[in-house]
């Protein structure tokens, strides 16, 4: 019963629109109908500055993180991988939003830090670095996937793997625009005057 009312509680708390309220709060802007039409931090930053989506991106990552966090001790890698994913589906088909969303990076970042902390660490390092040699955060989001299974076997958390192994293919779909983008050489970098080898002459 704790673990159903957790699950609950993570789709509750990811539905919530963070994004959105802070962009209207702040600046007056729908994000859904500006820049990259995210609601996710990295348009909230680009346009109501990085504070803001710095404070998008910790309320994004606390709605993964707080109902994993709860649950009791003895709660089974089921359970905890069917908690986590309800937070990050909440998140990407909000109710509130008609069933559309964000990417669900940072919900996954909050999943993860609050499961397999190394882990995460590990494979945030490798998006961090992504994004820095690139520009791209949407390049770092995809490098962010592909550790993330990696990195939870290495560390030996066995049960976390088929969570990881669904989150790596859910974050691919949720960014097949930006790969089509990346493809193209159309892809908005994140730092001006970056460019993705990958993507020139695309």
């Amino acid at each position: 019963m704790i673990a159903f009312a957790l699950f609950l509680m993570a789709f509750g708390l990811g539905m919530v629109p963070f994004g959105l309220y802070v962009a209207r709060l702040v600046k007056g802007i729908d994000p859904r109908k500006a820049g990259s039409k995210n609601v996710g931090a990295t348009n909230v930053a680009r346009l109501c500055g990085a504070p803001w989506g710095v404070l998008t991106l910790v309320l994004d990552l606390f709605k993964g993180f707080v109902p994993v966090l709860l649950a009791p001790a003895d709660t089974g890698w089921l359970a905890l991988s069917l908690i986590g994913a309800a937070a990050i589906l909440g998140h990407a088909y909000s109710p509130l939003l008609n069933f559309r969303g964000g990417k669900a990076v940072a919900t996954t970042v909050g999943v993860f830090l609050a499961l397999a902390p190394v882990a995460l660490i590990l494979a945030a390092t490798c998006c961090l670095l992504m994004i820095w040699l690139s520009g791209y955060v949407s390049m770092g989001s995809l490098t962010l996937a592909l550790a993330l299974p990696v990195f939870c076997l290495l560390t030996g958390n066995w049960g976390l793997v088929p969570l990881a192994l669904g989150v790596m293919l859910f974050l691919f779909w949720r960014h097949r625009e930006n790969i089509l983008r990346l493809d193209r050489g159309e892809e908005m970098p994140w730092l001006k005057g970056k460019k993705c080898k990958g993507a020139a002459g695309a």
